[in-house]
């Protein structure tokens, strides 16, 4: 039979608590016979004539340990039932908890009282269930904004391609090249959310060795340098040659091109781009900062999360898909640092990174 918890729990402590009176009650018995015999034995020596009160004597002595007995188990039942409540009742709380979060309640909390091991234990059930609820939210946002990054390029491929079919439009190579725009567009955005993916992953691991700042920042600036000089916006740089960094040498070239390609979507002409490279007590400060159109207030908390754009009319040649800031915050965090922006003139990015292991 599956007996509930508290069940369990009192017959365990009625059995210990019984177990106990009845031993010491058969103990009790026993040794006031044994004794009652002794004295028994030597009155009739010494011409003793008050047997039956001696038996009646006896008889008192049993009763009320009898008595005290039962009234002993009686307790113990009692007590056991009480104690045994007090002790299942949040557990099977957090049992019933725990099934309305598999229906998918993931609002449903444990009250907690008291500071013990038990409270311990729905804290942490009360934190495990807040971290569902934001991987929840958190899928299901993923998943409308997927839906709508997929939904305006396959839609313009889908008018393109009706529109060639049907002898609207001459298959000329600006209207091919077009669709191949939508196409690499498309290829951009998954390869991103793989990106992003990998990198939130449990089992995501930085390869960590100690790098020259100069190095890193020189490899991230060759590798943009041919967009800025196709855009005509100036990139400069300043780093100490002293200055060592504990840095996943992939990643941070990754982190930095993002950037780079972020500031130079949004400088004009003729403006400039600056990176800069700062040595404090125990960590690394870099800077990027342009002469860009800047960040608006309101849109600057929200600038790292993904799919965020903060003008929602600017089209995704000019935009990009939202992911680039999403997966430099993750990078960053993974190298135990920190990332934020300011706008002034301009936007400024600041990367802070920890000297040592």
């Amino acid at each position: 039979m599956n007996l509930r918890l508290h069940t369990r729990l009192a017959l365990i402590i009625i059995g210990v608590a019984a177990g106990i009176v009845l031993i010491s009650t058969v103990s009790v018995i026993i040794t006031t016979h044994y004794h009652f015999s002794m004295y028994q034995a030597q009155a009739s020596s010494l011409n003793h004539d008050l047997p039956q009160l001696d038996y009646h004597l006896e008889q008192a002595l049993l009763q009320t340990i009898m008595w005290t007995c039962l009234a002993s188990i009686v307790l113990a039942v009692v007590v056991g039932f009480y104690v045994s409540k007090r002790i299942s009742a949040p557990l099977v709380h957090m049992k019933m908890v725990a099934e309305r979060m598999t229906d998918g309640e993931w609002s449903s909390r444990v009250a907690i009282h008291g500071k013990d091991e038990l409270a311990d234990l729905g804290d942490s059930l009360n934190t495990l269930a807040e971290q569902l609820q934001q991987h929840e939210q958190l899928r299901i946002t993923m998943t409308e904004d997927i839906a709508h990054e997929l939904r305006t390029p396959l839609a313009t491929l889908k008018s393109h391609m009706r529109a060639l079919e049907d002898g609207v439009w001459d298959p000329t190579p600006e209207r091919i090249h077009s669709c191949y725009e939508e196409i690499e567009r498309l290829t951009q955005l998954v390869a991103e959310l793989e990106d992003l993916t990998q990198v939130e992953s449990p089992g995501f691991q930085l390869e960590r060795k100690e790098e020259s700042l100069t190095t890193v920042i020189e490899r991230g600036v060759e590798l943009v340098c041919a967009a800025y000089l196709e855009k005509d916006v100036q990139l400069e740089f300043s780093v100490s040659p002293r200055i060592r960094v504990f840095v996943d040498h992939h990643r941070m070239i990754q982190i930095l091109v993002n950037l780079l390609s972020n500031a130079l979507k949004f400088t004009p002409k003729q403006g400039v781009v600056q990176i800069e490279g700062r040595e404090e007590s125990e960590y690394v400060l870099i800077v990027i900062q342009d002469t860009g159109i800047g960040i608006s207030p309101t849109d600057l908390p929200y600038v790292f999360e993904r799919f965020y754009r903060a003008d929602k009319s600017r089209n995704r040649s000019t935009g990009g898909s939202g992911l680039g800031l999403t997966i430099v915050k993750q990078l960053v965090a993974a190298h135990d640092g920190y990332i934020w922006v300011e706008s002034q003139q301009g936007a400024t990015f600041y990367i802070r990174l920890p000297k040592g292991h």
